[in-house]
């Protein structure tokens, strides 16, 4: 597993407009980059949609990539999800869901924060899962990000994630044509 403060390695992988993108490349230029594990059917990324459509309005200097790492999501499906719920930030296909493999990452939403310089400052939830606005609502993410942007130490720079299933570990369904 990655070490919190340890440099993490660079990726490359195609967007949905079939464009290689890399972690390297999308830090250039800014403080910091969020890669969030996401998936188009997750009902836990579904949630955090409006979060990541208006993240980079809200933090300019932070990239952000979503890494689509489910197994039964094809490119089609996600461009038509991204297309349907107006998704404009990057979209990057992990096949076989590599990356996440070599991030240790098995549901999706999962983020990291990485600093300009590939140091991971962050991993875990966006949230504790509830909505914004209920009574029992705590953010993980942007305290993280506040903390980077007011240059003190991460406070909590681990949390549990919790989501949907990547790759099932009991069976796949079979695309029935």
């Amino acid at each position: 597993m990655q070490a919190i403060g340890g440099e993490v390695p660079d990726f490359s992988l195609e967007d949905l407009g079939r464009t290689s993108r890399s972690l390297r490349g999308e830090l250039a230029g800014h403080q910091a980059a969020i890669v969030v594990f996401w998936s188009c059917i997750c009902s836990h990324c579904l949630r955090n949609d409006d979060y990541l459509k208006t993240l980079q309005d809200h933090h300019p200097d932070i990239a952000l990539l979503a890494v689509a790492s489910r197994q039964q999501e094809t490119p089609d499906d996600l461009r038509r999800a991204a297309a349907d719920r107006k998704l404009g930030f990057p979209i990057l296909i992990d096949p076989g869901g590599r990356l996440a493999r070599q991030w240790y990452t098995e549901q999706t939403p999962r983020a990291f924060l990485i600093a300009s310089d590939m140091r991971l400052l962050y991993r875990g939830a966006i949230d504790n899962f509830q909505f914004p606005g209920d009574p029992d609502y705590v953010a993980y993410l942007e305290p993280a990000i506040a903390d980077l942007q007011a240059g003190r130490p991460i406070a909590q720079p681990d949390t549990a994630s919790f989501g949907c299933a990547i790759q099932s570990v009991y069976y796949q369904l079979q695309k029935i044509i």
